[in-house]
């Protein structure tokens, strides 16, 4: 029987998600250009729930400034003030490619690990006496 903390698989989840984010906001950019809500939107209806705006827009601040990513305004389909857009640029395609490539391998290797052992508790070794000797 395994004890679990509560919210441990929460964590778990935001702390690969914190991973690969950059990745999954370059993809979505891919699709076509989005503003800041549309991705805490495309996130939540994929499953990644997790993702608030005030996690989003400093990576995408990072990733402007990198050049990953460019953003443009275009007004709101809503009547609001104009929104902030962002579309990939090459450099952020390219490593949109790159971290496609990565995320794969890894994943695959993860996998691998996770699916093809076994759990068999019987084999944890008790531990070592210490500081005594054998004759």
């Amino acid at each position: 029987m395994t004890m679990e903390l509560p919210g441990a698989g929460d964590q778990r989840r935001s702390q690969l998600l914190r991973g690969v984010l950059d990745l999954c906001l370059l993809s979505l950019i891919a699709e076509r250009p989005r503003y800041g809500y549309e991705f805490v939107e495309a996130l939540t209806e994929s499953g990644l729930e997790l993702v608030s705006e005030g996690s989003i827009y400093p990576l995408l601040a990072r990733m402007e400034r990198a050049g990953l990513v460019a953003s443009y305004r275009a007004p709101s389909s809503s009547g609001g003030a104009p929104r902030k857009y962002y579309r990939l640029t090459e450099a952020g395609r390219a490593e949109l490619d790159h971290g496609r490539t990565v995320w794969r391998e890894f994943a695959t290797q993860a996998a691998r690990i996770l699916t093809d052992t076994t759990d068999t508790t019987e084999s944890i070794a008790p531990a070592e006496p210490t500081g005594g000797t054998t004759s």
